[in-house]
């Protein structure tokens, strides 16, 4: 199963991690149609798209049923083997160093740090149209839909999360990139109020303008209907669901289009274990330990890790002709 139907909506219009397992409203907001991107184990429900038959939830009286939609959601996960994880394991197993690089300890520091209100994001280089956005310029500009997408960290630990977000093609598309720009390099925010102290800040990432453009590339901006939580990223990261975790840079502040290609924060910090690309690939080990399989949060023992984490219909062209154990 390799497609999911995507709908733009609302994230105060996702029902709660609770409900959202067992039903969902498909509504319709605005003119999105419906999607052919997908990717294994990835599934967005669209107003009005051919979703199988499913049986209409009985409402309390006065109120408009919402079709439950859960036999859906449950093929797309269970024939995969991608259930969601909770929103609980989701939020509190994190790898953010500008607060900690203990992972069960960013929720409880992130807890009392709030990111400067309104939070901008500029969007600048080689570009025809510069423009800075609010978080609510760029919902209303861009929108949001849902995409389920695995994350796979290069530590061995995966996990399948719900995202709400917008397509980073059309956030590029916006801006007009130049025949000059081939790169895109994104900054973190970091200040005096985030407590880590492990690497050089801010945290710096960077693509490909290709793999930018990819229909998988998204600005994340809520998990699980909700608006990101800090420890997630807040308010606006990447999710790059092919690539290892590191390489979805949170709380993304700039982004900014360029000829060379950028240095990345961990490739700057150790070349020789994280490389630009940082596709997920089994066969290419860590220098200290097998990437051919994971730990997925909440279950136990391990299975095998699939090349671009399972995504490889949708980016495999990307890197036709590449080492992919080389040119890491």
């Amino acid at each position: 199963m390799n497609h999911f139907f995507k709908s733009t909506i609302k994230s105060s219009e996702i029902t709660p991690e609770q409900v959202y397992l067992s039903r969902r409203k498909l509504l319709k907001v605005g003119g999105a149609g419906l999607g052919a991107m997908a990717a294994m184990g990835t599934l967005a429900a669209c107003s009005g798209a051919a979703t199988p038959t499913a049986k209409p939830a009985q409402a309390p009286s006065g109120q408009t049923a919402v079709p439950d939609v859960a036999p859906v959601a449950k093929a797309a996960a269970d024939e995969l083997g991608n259930k969601l994880n909770s929103y609980k394991e989701i939020t509190n197993y994190n790898n953010y160093y500008e607060f900690s690089t203990d992972k069960e300890e960013v929720a409880v520091l992130a807890a009392n740090y709030a990111p400067p209100a309104p939070f901008k994001v500029e969007v600048t280089g080689l570009v025809g149209k510069a423009m800075t956005f609010d978080l609510d310029d760029l919902k209303k500009k861009f929108g949001e839909e849902e995409r389920v997408y695995r994350l796979r960290c290069v530590e061995g630990w995966s996990m399948v999360i719900p995202w709400m977000g917008f397509s980073l093609a059309g956030l590029l598309k916006a801006v007009e990139p130049t025949s000059a720009a081939k790169f895109v390099r994104f900054y973190s925010h970091h200040d005096s109020n985030m407590p880590g102290n492990s690497l050089d800040w801010p945290y710096v990432e960077g693509l490909r303008l290709d793999e930018a453009m990819n229909e998988l590339s998204l600005m994340a901006t809520g998990l699980y209907g909700k608006a990101l939580p800090v420890q997630n990223g807040a308010p606006v990261r990447l999710a790059l669901p092919w690539k290892y975790g590191f390489k979805s840079i949170k709380a993304v502040t700039k982004v900014e289009l360029v000829a060379e290609q950028p240095v990345n924060t961990w490739k700057a910090a150790n070349a020789g274990e994280y490389g630009f690309y940082s596709n997920v690939n089994p066969n290419r080990p860590h220098p200290r330990w097998t990437q051919a399989n994971e730990r997925r949060i909440g279950e136990s023992g391990r299975r095998a890790t699939l090349l671009f984490n399972g995504y490889e219909k949708q980016v495999a062209g990307l890197y036709a002709g590449m080492d992919l154990v080389q040119e890491y």
